[in-house]
């Protein structure tokens, strides 16, 4: 089973039910499968903070919801982050491509991938970082967190994770 299939079927085992992505080349796979899933209903964003909207729509319509993004856009989703998903305590997974790390081909990416962990930590939101295929075995239990601490949670992956750009 591919990591993209793994992904995708945690996110259904736990229920979410509503996913919203914004387009990335890592995230490609996963985003295709999400769009197949019966059990998961996906919209793609034209931002990640309108994205992070709709997620909060759902939410309060009783659906769990996710976002998948790139780390390049966590600066134009800090405030949608602390006065919404933080202050109405959603539970919000946020599988999220690393951009900018060791490998990466587009300059202009690295410099975010400099402030993402710092930006994530000062919003305290809980970050784990996949580097290897493996990882993913930890994504059931991300999910179950998330869930149980209505909190939003960061998961990055890196270029390693994905096997390359």
């Amino acid at each position: 089973m591919s990591v993209n299939d793994k992904i995708v079927d945690a996110f259904a085992r736990h229920k979410v039910e509503f996913i919203t992505t914004v387009p990335c080349k890592q995230l490609g796979g996963v985003i295709e499968k999400c769009e197949e899933h019966p059990e998961i209903y996906h919209i793609p964003s034209n931002k990640e903070d309108e994205g992070m909207g709709l997620c909060a729509g759902a939410f309060m319509g009783g659906k769990r919801s996710a976002i998948i993004m790139q780390n390049t856009a966590i600066g134009v989703t800090i405030n949608t982050l602390v006065t919404l998903t933080q202050y109405y305590r959603m539970p919000l997974p946020m599988l999220i491509s690393y951009r900018g790390e060791l490998g990466e081909p587009v300059a202009c990416q690295a410099e975010m991938a400099v402030h993402t962990k710092a930006l994530l930590a000062q919003l305290n939101i809980p970050t784990y970082h996949f580097h290897e295929e493996n990882d993913v075995e930890e994504f059931d239990k991300i999910l179950e967190y998330t869930f149980m601490c209505n909190k939003p949670v960061a998961i990055l992956t890196d270029a390693s994770f994905w096997k390359g750009y």
